[in-house]
C-alpha cells in the first residue's frame, strides 16, 4: 500500500518504517532474557505435568478416569503451548497518520488493533518501571531468600508498557520493556513526523537533558 523507507539505528531493535504518508514504528519483542527464562520454566514445568497425566492414562480403556485424564494432558499441552507462543513471539507496532497513532498487538495466533485520533489523546509519558515499596529486607545481608529480586522479577513480569497516553480518561500504556534511550530515540522519531500533533509530558525534557549530559 505504501512504499516504505526502512531504517533501523545501530544496536536497537525498534526499526522505523517511512511511507509517503504515515510512519510504522516496529518495537518488536523486548522481553528481558531473565522473563524468558521464566516462560521456559512455565512451559517445562507445564509440560511435564501433562506428560504425567498422559502416561497416567495409558492404555486408554472404557474408563472414564484414563479418558479425562488423557483429555486433561491435552488441554495442558494446548494451553501450555499457545501461553509459551503467545509471550515469547509477541510483537508491538505503532502506526502514525495524518489524523491518529494505531496501537497493533501481534502474536502467532491473533492480532489487535487499537486506534487513537491524535485530537483525543494527552500527552504523551514514559514512566518506566512503576515505583513499588521496598521490601523490608532489601539492602541486609540476611535475606537469603532474595525477596527483593523476586519482587523485581514479578514486577518486570507483569510490567504493561513505559509509555503511555490518557484517552477518554483511561491511561493507554505500550511499549513493552523499551526503556529510556530507546523511547527518547523512538519519540524523537515521532515528532519529526506528527510535529506539534503529539504533545509531551514534563518529563521529557528532564529526561532528553539527563542524555546529552551523559553524552557530554
Amino acid at each position: 500500500m505504501f512504499a516504505f523507507l526502512r531504517n533501523r539505528k545501530p544496536g536497537s531493535k525498534i526499526s522505523y518504517q517511512w511511507g509517503d504518508d504515515c510512519l510504522l514504528i516496529e518495537l518488536g519483542n523486548n522481553i528481558q532474557p531473565r522473563i524468558k527464562i521464566l516462560f521456559w520454566a512455565e512451559f517445562m514445568v507445564t509440560i511435564g505435568m501433562a506428560t504425567v497425566f498422559l502416561f497416567k492414562s495409558i492404555p486408554f480403556s472404557s474408563d472414564v478416569l484414563n479418558w479425562a485424564g488423557g483429555a486433561g494432558a491435552a488441554a495442558l499441552y494446548l494451553m501450555s503451548g499457545y501461553r509459551f507462543l503467545s509471550r515469547m513471539l509477541y510483537e508491538e507496532c505503532l502506526f502514525l497518520d495524518a489524523d491518529s497513532i494505531t496501537i497493533i498487538e501481534r502474536t502467532p495466533f491473533a492480532q489487535k488493533h487499537n486506534r487513537y485520533l491524535w485530537r483525543e489523546i494527552g500527552p504523551l509519558h514514559y514512566i518506566g518501571k512503576e515505583e513499588k515499596t521496598d521490601h523490608p529486607l532489601k539492602g541486609r545481608c540476611y535475606d537469603y531468600f532474595g525477596f527483593e529480586t523476586r519482587e523485581q522479577l514479578i514486577q518486570s513480569l507483569h510490567q504493561e508498557g513505559n509509555l503511555f497516553f490518557n484517552h477518554n480518561g483511561l491511561a493507554i500504556r505500550f511499549a513493552k520493556g523499551v526503556y529510556s534511550w530507546h523511547a527518547e530515540e523512538m519519540v524523537n522519531m515521532m515528532k519529526l513526523y506528527t510535529g506539534s500533533k503529539l504533545r509531551l509530558g514534563m518529563e521529557w525534557a528532564r529526561m532528553l537533558q539527563e542524555h546529552e549530559w551523559g553524552d557530554a
